[in-house]
């Protein structure tokens, strides 16, 4: 199978390297469950491993328009779950996010719908929506 040379593109723009190394939290699953209920009891949550939070490359006018409506140009793709509260994922599938709506103590993703407790070392990469949505 021959990729096209935009495909390829992508997937150097994602695999290309780690970029820039973060670090999740280093408590136990049961600290951090214990956490995220405290700081956000009537929200799901889902804990994560093997993680990348994508800045999202988008133009003034989109950066516009998501900040309209309450969110940031975050998204998350973690390779492994670890626990999540709502059982929509398996442990051990992969999750991709919707945009952000905060990133707080450097470990702690929420969107609108779910808090992604972001586990152990992670990366922190730029990429285009296309790109991001494409790939996943």
């Amino acid at each position: 199978m021959q990729l096209s040379t935009d495909q390829n593109k992508c997937d150097d723009e994602l695999l290309g390297g780690p970029g820039e190394p973060l670090q999740g939290s280093m408590d136990t699953d049961e600290q951090l469950i214990e956490l995220v209920r405290a700081l956000h009891p009537h929200k799901p949550y889902c804990l994560v491993e093997s993680w990348t939070i994508f800045n999202v490359d988008v133009t003034e006018e989109e950066l516009n328009k998501i900040h309209a409506v309450g969110q940031l140009p975050m998204i998350l793709f973690a390779h492994n779950v670890r626990f999540d509260s709502e059982r929509r994922f398996d442990v051990g599938d992969w999750v991709r996010s919707t945009f952000a709506i905060s990133f707080e103590e450097e470990f702690l993703f929420e969107t609108r719908n779910t808090i992604y407790v972001l586990r152990g070392p992670g990366h922190k990469k730029s990429a285009s929506l296309k790109t991001v949505l494409s790939f996943f």
